[in-house]
């Protein structure tokens, strides 16, 4: 391996170039191929990477392991599965975006057929380094909030005219709750556990697929017999997008208003922060607050090369997007059939 890990990206568009690409430079690496036919994206590939390759498909990139370490999958939800056969029987290693697949089977024989031809791949859930997310857990450790009942989570935007893009189009591979769900989903599950059950609405108010997801998640208990309920929201037609977090506890409640410049009535609570605070510890109507924890999604690829090096743990385990999917695959069950459904 070089010294500093080398990435081939499939796709060069929003997630390719916008996320991926950025987030791996922001860390200090390096990418050295690109899977792009569209010869805009070709060119802006070969501008912000002098000396790449750049294939004109996948198995023209895999016929060329010595150009990189590891592949990123940033294709389109539907072409994940196609794509992750391809380069498991390739015998290389992988980041994948999420959704792992577009439903828990898929997922699970991707995970299988990795395990068998023992090929080490990891998930892109990069909202596990939000700097919000990572000031919760700490503060759920402290014990400043007691013990949590209820994690409220919305990622709800003012966008009445949708994106002309595959994600609000494909009815099978787009939609929110693939989307912005297996975030949501992937976030609870990290802070309070497995899911049980699920009851969930989904609405397409506005495009083809669904862009108005409710989930309701009941956790398992905890060791203490302690049992979490999530509410999550992804919506895209909001016009008042509600506050981002809330988490109900004995002791008291996190707030957090405001999310990535999304506009929200709710962001005029901030003013007058410090520049290093994330949210407010709040009882009733008083409030205090909580400086932020350190990190960012460039950390999700630090954690890539320390493991590709064998110096840190995976940076996440495929069978957690397995789980998520089982969580999402319950929810459009739970939503056709108007009740609580196990997962």
């Amino acid at each position: 391996m070089s010294s500093i890990a080398r990435f081939a990206l499939i796709g060069y568009g929003g997630a390719g170039r916008g996320i991926h690409a950025r987030l791996i430079r922001e860390a200090g690496l390096v990418v050295t191929a690109v899977v792009a036919r569209n010869p805009e994206r070709r060119a802006a590939a070969e501008q912000d990477w002098p000396g790449a390759q750049i294939f004109d498909d996948l198995d023209s990139l895999l016929a060329a392991p010595d150009q990189y370490d590891v592949i990123v999958v940033a294709s389109p939800s539907g072409l994940h599965m196609e794509h992750a056969t391809a380069i498991i029987e390739a015998g290389l290693p992988f980041v994948i975006d999420k959704p792992l697949a577009l439903t828990a089977e898929q997922s699970a024989e991707v995970h299988e057929l990795a395990k068998q031809a023992d090929v080490p791949f990891t998930v892109f859930h990069n909202r596990r380094w939000d700097e919000e997310q990572l000031t919760l857990k700490s503060l759920i450790n402290s014990g400043e909030l007691g013990k949590i009942h209820t994690f409220e989570r919305r990622w709800e935007r003012w966008r009445p005219v949708p994106l002309e893009r595959w994600k609000e189009n494909d009815p099978v591979a787009g939609g929110l709750l693939l989307d912005l769900g297996s975030h949501l989903v992937d976030s609870a599950t990290q802070l309070f556990g497995r899911v049980q059950s699920v009851y969930a609405e989904l609405r397409n108010l506005t495009t083809p697929t669904e862009d108005d997801v409710f989930l309701t998640l009941h956790h398992e208990p905890d060791q203490d017999g302690n049992k979490v309920i999530s509410r999550l929201w992804g919506a895209a037609v909001v016009g008042a997008p509600g506050p981002r977090t809330r988490v109900l506890g004995t002791r008291g409640a996190y707030l957090v208003t405001s999310f990535e410049g999304e506009a929200t009535p709710f962001a005029m609570m901030d003013e007058g922060a410090d520049a290093d605070t994330e949210g407010w510890l709040v009882h009733g109507s008083e409030r205090k607050p909580v400086k932020r924890a350190p990190g960012g999604h460039a950390d999700f690829y630090r954690a890539v090369d320390s493991w590709l090096r064998g110096s840190g743990p995976i940076p996440v385990d495929p069978a957690d997007a397995v789980r998520t999917a089982e969580v999402l695959d319950a929810a459009r069950l739970s939503s056709r059939e108007g009740r609580r459904v196990s997962v």
